[in-house]
């Protein structure tokens, strides 16, 4: 009888445990998707505004679940992340490019941020207790609790870090392609302003990331910015080396009054040689690489076909003697 109210009340702690976890990945999901904030929403609005026939039929006056909890999480979050706030000014303005470098900017990106870290700190401390109540206070389970809780409390840096990383690589990818059609465009009688926004135009499916960089570059130069300005924060917020190599370089031909078409090829083709000498660096390492699968996996398998024969033969041998 024990033991069954041993394993029910197992059960429960672990069905308490599982909708936890369930419900506060959703919120986590929210704020997450809130983070992501960007650029891009004011033209969503403008794309609401153009369609907009009737409040009515476009529900005018009404929010959605997801919105107002969006909202809810956004003017609590300051309050959440107050205590994890660093004191120090130089670190929280190196979250905050680390942050624009995965497109999250929107103004209230670090507290939100910040939240999301508490919100997972605590679901991997309810887990990793739960999961001590179940399996005991050994070394093994406590160790174990405390590397879940965390990994939980680290998955707000490793989703900024992948997408960091992946529109760094996109960058890196379609910034050639992008120069070759702006140098089209300058050599065609284009201003530099003017080509930036024909590339926005052009590269919208085949290289999105590029596109909204250039058309956010046009709309801060429509506002007002120095090309100057434009071009150093273009560089900042994304992290790209070669980014931020071509805004120099931009800046300094349009100093020096040289020609823009012939250093935009040349900075196309330096990016090109590096491509290329990047993906020959990667074909060097397969071979070393190759060595720890062919080592764990393949040369086993191979020892035990050729010598496992022989050595039965040997072992039956031995046993008759």
């Amino acid at each position: 009888m024990s033991t069954f109210v041993i394993l029910g009340a197992s059960w429960t702690v672990i069905g308490i445990a599982g909708a936890a976890f369930v419900g506060i990945m959703a919120l986590g999901w929210l704020v997450a998707e809130h983070l992501s904030g960007n650029a891009t929403r004011s033209e969503d609005r403008l794309d609401q505004l153009r369609n907009r026939t009737s409040p009515a039929a476009n529900g005018a006056g009404t929010t959605s679940a997801k919105d107002r909890m969006a909202k809810l999480l956004e003017s609590a979050s300051p309050a959440m992340s107050e205590a994890m706030k660093p004191k120090n000014e130089k670190d929280v303005d190196k979250l905050r490019d680390k942050l624009r470098s995965a497109n999250l900017r929107s103004d209230a990106a670090v507290p939100m941020f910040y939240s999301a870290k508490l919100i997972f700190g605590c679901i991997g401390l309810f887990v990793s207790g739960a999961g001590t109540l179940i399996y005991g206070f050994d070394v093994m389970t406590l160790a174990f609790a405390a590397f879940i809780g965390y990994a939980f409390y680290m998955i707000p840096d490793l989703y900024v870090g992948l997408k960091a990383s992946k529109r760094k690589e996109s960058i890196f990818l379609g910034l050639p392609d992008a120069l070759d059609l702006m140098v089209v465009c300058v050599e065609a009688g284009l201003g530099l302003d003017q080509a930036m926004r024909r590339v926005a135009e052009e590269m919208k499916k085949s290289h999105k990331v590029i596109a909204s960089e250039f058309e956010l570059c046009n709309t801060q130069l429509q506002m007002g910015s120095t090309r100057e300005v434009v071009l150093t924060d273009l560089g900042a917020r994304n992290g790209v080396d070669d980014l931020k190599t071509l805004s120099s370089v931009i800046i300094q031909v349009d100093k020096f009054g040289t020609s823009v078409g012939k250093a935009l090829r040349t900075q196309s083709d330096a990016m090109r040689v590096r491509r290329r000498q990047i993906a020959e660096e990667k074909a060097a390492k397969t071979a070393v690489q190759l060595i720890f699968p062919l080592v764990l996996f393949i040369f086993p398998g191979i020892f035990i076909v050729l010598v496992g024969p022989a050595a039965i033969r040997v072992v039956n041998d031995f046993l008759t003697l």
